[in-house]
Formats: C-alpha cells, structure tokens, sequence
C-alpha cells in the first residue's frame, strides 16, 4: 500500500496511545467496556498500538480477591468481551489480567490484535517488600509450567520471549513488560530490545509516593537510552482501592533519552496520551552503534516472534509529535544554557590544549566582523585568559578587500579593540590587484571565481605569515554548515588554518552562542554591543562589490537560508534519513510559524514543502557530490555534539568522487 506523503506512517513513525481507565474495581465486565471504548478512540486516532495498565481487567489493588475463582472466571471473559469487540479495530491492544496456568495465578500482559490473542506475557519479577506483597497471590513468571496458555477461548504463546512484529510497518516490532519488571537489575525489555522490540511497554499498577514520577522518569528515560529504543509507562489511576495507598495515573513515554510526551497525573477521570514514535531512527541508530549489536550477539535467549498486519491508516496522518526547527539548539531553557556553556568550554578547552602542545605563545585570527570569525575570536580571548597570558598575545588581523563593508571593518575594530587584542589591519587590494594582473585577469569588473578566491587565498597567506614571523597559531574560523555545503575556498581561510575551534558548530548554533556570550554577560557591554551589532549583519562573503541597486552579496541567496540547511544537515548526517523523510520533517517543523521555536522570541519566516524541496536538492548536491574533497583535508578541532561532525578522522569517512544522484532521485520521486 502506497501512503500518502503527509502520512506519518510513510516516514518510519507509529503512533502509540496510552490510557488510564477509570477503574471498577473487581468489576471486569465493565472495564472491558471501558477498555472497549477508549481502544475504539485509539483506533480512530490512528493508533499503531495501544496500552492500558497493569491487572486492568480488574484492578492491581484486588490483593487475595485475585484467588477467588469467580473473579478469575469474569476475568476470562472481560479479555475475550475485548477481543471480540476490538475485531474490527487495527491497533496492537495489551491489556493486563490475571490468568489461571497450572498450579498457579499469573499477572500478565494480554496482546490482542483483531479479535486474536497474539500472546501473553507474565510478570518477571514480584514485589514483595513495603507495601507490595505480590508473591501472595501470584507466581513469577519462571514457574510458568507451559509456553500457551488458553484464555478467551484461543490458545497463545505464553512467556517472557515474546516480540510482536507488523509485517506491513517495517521496524515496528513492540515488548511488554509489567511494573516491577523495570526496577529489577535485569529488565526483561532489555532482552526484548536485543531481539529486535523497538517499542518497549511497560504496564504498571504502581501506586504513588512523593518522589517516585521522578524515579519512573529516570528509569524510563535511562532504558529508552540503553535499549535504543521507546519505552512508553501506563500506571494505574483512579478506580483502585485507597485503603492504603493512591494512585496517580501516569502516562509518559520516552524514545532515546528524549520525551515524547507526559500526560497531566491525579486526572479527575480517565486519562490517555498519544504519542508518534520514530522507530526508523531507532533502527538507524542500533546500526550505527555497533555495542547494541555485540550486545545482541550476547543474548542467551532465543524469542519467538509473533507476526501480524497493522494495515495502517490509508489517508493523511500529519506527525503530531513537535520536530524543533533548529535541531542543534535545544529548546528547553536550562537544557540550552548547558549546551552553550559545554560548547563553549569544549571550544576553550580545544584551543587551550593544541596551543600548549605546541609551545606557543601566540594566536592569529583572521577577523571580518562577521559571525564565524567573531565567535572564534571570543573563544581565543578566554582560551588565553584561562592560560594567564595577556589578549595581546592574540593578534587580531582585519583584512578589507573590494567588497568589504564600512559596517563589517568597524565591527572587527571594534570587537578586537574591546577585547584588548593585538589589533592590525593589511589592505589586501594591492595584493590581489598585483596578483590578478600577474595572471591575466582583468579584474573588475569580472567578478568570476578566480576574482573572489584571489582575496581569500590572499588573506590566508598574510595570516599564516604573520603566524609564522610572530610564532603564532592560526585560530580557523569556518564552522560546520560551510563544510557541508562545500561553502569555502579549498586550502585557505575558512578551510585551512592549524587549528579550527568552530569546526563542528553549525551556523545555527553560532548565532546562539553570540546570543548567549551576550545574555550571560560573558563580556563587558561595550563588546556585546559589537557582538549585536554581528548578529543583525547580513551573512556575505563579502568579494564582489554590491550592484547598482546597492544590493550585496548574499550567502544564504546562493546556497539557502542556513536554518533550513543546517536543519537537512542534521537529519542527513545525524540519522542517515532518506531526503522524503528529512523533508517530512522540515515541512512539519517549518510550515507552519506558529510553531517555531527561536531562542529570545525571534519569530523567523515559514518555509513551503516546494522551497524546502528546492533547498534541499541543493544540500544534497553539494553535501554529497562536490564537496567532500574539502572535508576531506579539514585541519583539527574538536567534536562539539552528538549532531555529528564532518572530520575525515571522526564522524564521516566518504569518498570524494561519489554523486548525489541516489539522493535526488529519491528526493524526486519521495516529495510531491
């Protein structure tokens, strides 16, 4: 079945919804009705799969009502009212009950699927301390004295090595566990996930104390990130007994370390959470990270696999699920300030350590006023004040060319004379003027290539002479979103110097960092008025001389607006996705403006799926097709994030003669 583009299911994601009935207590007739009604709702939400609480078809809280056989008999028939009544719906439903096999009582997890009982799961692991007392009533699942079990009439697998693959949905493979089964040294999920469970559920009774919605986060948060995987909680909420205990209804789920989604606890009445899963990216990962996959090869445990067709939802489900518009500035405010603070000192620490090693004294930098070298030179300024040297041991160089601005020279004045540098200036323009004549070429007006890398290879040579004449290090300046786009002259400036701080920041990420050195006042005002000042300028080259309508040169006109292209690097790079689903993503994140997210409320322009078609065609022919020979002699610098970086030593090895046509193609026949 062909989906439609705007279908999340088309793009490696499933939605799961996660419910917290109102209990009848020891009622199992009416809480299949109510598991009834909610699972219809899911279903017509587009649900892939659905999870209810631990021992919901009559309450956890039953205690030794649980070994009276008129319960366990309604039982029974609750799980097959529910099967019978969900024949028609799609989802994956589990449900909890307790089951009769052999000599014992069990507390399990019942997986329906159109009206069949694909299996069932007992409890591992038992509490029996403080207020639990389980061991009472029921048996582990290690004194199962079967592998099937009947229940609502059908005969089902039985046992903890139990994952439930959709045949239709690739990667959508889901493992239940219940309540205590996560706080045990060994969690069955981790078992489920090496056989190949991306989604991981835990069903739980859990009643509340003050303190432990923390601990369920962490646990959740901790095991999502060691089993590369969903975990997604359901807790049990209003209906249980309150003789001695309360119950908050807990619905939350986390995919690889990151949260999905929380829904509001001590809910008056019955409570759900819907949330979008993306269990491609979770796949891509384990592939990249060869410890999951040793880790699986260690596994002692064979499991069966119980297969079914989801049969997803044929129309348009847009992804409900919040994709940030700038993926490597984290949104949440704290989360963000120790982003900028780690980067910053991880720039700081960088510079430091190569600038010892070397025995040096002094740094070089280029500075033009503009974002990239800006940032560089307030990472050399506190690298040399942690080193206890003075700023003057930085020698700062303006460099003016033919097109350089009034506004971008008194910038780079202004910055290196605020921070104390050893500030100089050399006009290029005699230099290349001489140069361009020694060639044959006409100069201007023949604004050609040849024209604009004149200037920079000419600025990269005063600056590591003056290196070499003063015994310095040259500080690079070109950042990440340059390389991937092939946005720099081979072997000069803002591609080689001896060592890069910024090489691993995104453009994107840049502009924050200035933001933040200004927000937590990293710098006297006079300087953070100048680091203003280079937020507001328009991102140019600065080599060709503006037009008769006075209009300059523009980067982003050229190559794309840097947030959209830093967004497909990310995506790209990061997660390995196919340009249909990067595009997907940008289309959810930046077609509607209401949803940006930009740090200190600067509301940036919305972007059509055409333009970022365009765009992203663009990025994909340079990111793969006639760039990587740059990245390829990349000098030093330090990884900054999990986003990735383009180093030939690191993060990407990749030829340099490969093409984009893999890519495009895709993008072509992906994206309508």
């Amino acid at each position: 079945m062909t989906l439609p583009f705007r279908s999340l299911y088309r793009h490696g994601f499933v939605r799961a919804v996660l419910c917290a009935p109102v209990l009848a207590l020891a009622h199992p007739r009416a809480n299949a009705e109510a598991t009834v009604a909610m699972a219809r709702d899911a279903d017509g939400d587009g649900a892939a799969v659905v999870l209810f609480p631990e021992m919901g078809m009559c309450g956890y809280s039953s205690e030794d009502l649980l070994l009276q056989a008129a319960l366990l008999d309604a039982v029974d028939a609750a799980v097959a009212a529910v099967a019978r009544e969900t024949a028609a719906l799609r989802p994956l439903i589990m449900i909890g009950a307790p089951l009769r096999l052999g000599h014992s009582v069990f507390n399990t997890a019942v997986v329906l699927h159109r009206g069949r009982v694909l299996g069932v799961v007992p409890k591992s692991f038992l509490p029996n301390y403080r207020e639990f007392y389980e061991k009472r009533q029921i048996a582990p699942a290690a004194a199962a004295p079967a592998r099937e079990i009947r229940v609502a009439g059908q005969l089902a697998p039985f046992g903890t090595d139990l994952v439930f693959a959709a045949t239709d949905v690739a990667d959508f493979v889901a493992h239940v566990e219940i309540c205590e089964d996560l706080w045990a040294p060994n969690p069955p999920s981790i078992a489920g996930a090496l056989a190949g469970a991306t989604v991981l559920c835990n069903m739980s009774g859990s009643p509340i104390t003050v303190g432990k919605g923390a601990d369920r986060r962490l646990l959740c948060d901790a095991q999502s990130r060691r089993a590369i995987a969903a975990y997604l909680y359901t807790a049990a909420g209003q209906g249980e007994s309150t003789t001695d205990l309360a119950w908050d209804g807990h619905l939350f789920g986390y995919e690889y370390g990151e949260l999905l989604g929380e829904a509001p606890r001590f809910a008056p009445g019955a409570s759900t959470l819907s949330v979008d899963i993306d269990v491609e990216r979770l796949v891509q990962e384990r592939r990249r990270v060869g410890t999951f996959r040793d880790g699986a090869m260690a596994a002692p445990a064979a499991f069966r696999t119980v297969e079914f067709a989801l049969d997803p939802p044929a129309g348009q489900l847009p992804l409900r699920r919040l994709i940030p518009r700038f993926p490597y500035v984290p949104d949440a405010p704290q989360r963000l300030d120790e982003d900028c603070f780690e980067t910053w000192n991880i720039q700081v620490a960088g510079l430091l350590t190569r600038l010892r090693a070397t025995g040096l004294q002094r740094l070089v930098i280029g500075v033009s006023g503009g974002l990239d070298s800006t940032q560089a030179l307030i990472v050399a300024a506190r690298t040399v004040d942690r080193l206890g040297l003075p700023r003057s041991n930085i020698i700062g160089v303006t460099m003016p060319g033919f097109a350089t601005s009034d506004g971008t020279r008194a910038a780079a004045w202004a910055l290196m004379q605020g921070l104390g540098v050893d500030a100089r200036e050399v006009d290029i323009r005699p230099l290349c003027t001489q140069m361009l004549r020694d060639i044959g070429h006409p100069g201007a007006p023949q604004y050609d290539v040849t024209f604009e890398n004149v200037q920079a290879g000419l600025r990269t040579d005063v600056l590591f002479r003056l290196a070499n004449h003063s015994g310095g290090l040259v500080v690079g300046t070109g950042d990440l979103s340059e390389a991937a786009l092939g946005w720099c002259t081979y072997g000069v400036g803002d591609h080689m110097s001896h060592y890069n701080p910024n090489a691993s920041l995104p453009k994107t990420l840049i502009q924050h960092m200035i933001r933040w050195a200004i927000a937590t006042k990293r710098f006297d005002a006079e300087v953070c008025a100048v680091l203003e000042t280079v937020l507001s300028t328009e991102i140019s080259p600065e080599l060709v001389p503006a037009g008769e309508d006075g209009v300059a040169q523009s980067t982003q006109a050229v190559i794309g607006p840097y947030a959209l292209q830093d967004f497909h690097l990310f995506y790209t790079l990061r997660w390995g996705f196919r340009p249909s689903k990067v595009a997907f993503l940008a289309e959810t994140a930046w077609g509607d403006s209401a949803r940006g997210n930009w740090p200190r409320g600067v509301e940036p322009e919305a972007y059509d799926l055409a333009e970022i078609k365009r765009w992203l065609a663009v990025f994909l022919r340079r990111f793969f097709a006639t760039s990587q020979f740059k990245r390829s002699a990349t000098p030093n610098g330090p990884k900054i994030s999990s986003g990735g970086s383009l180093s030939p030593r690191g993060d990407w090895r990749a030829p340099s003669d490969s093409l984009a046509d893999a890519w495009l193609e895709e993008l072509e026949s992906g994206v309508p």
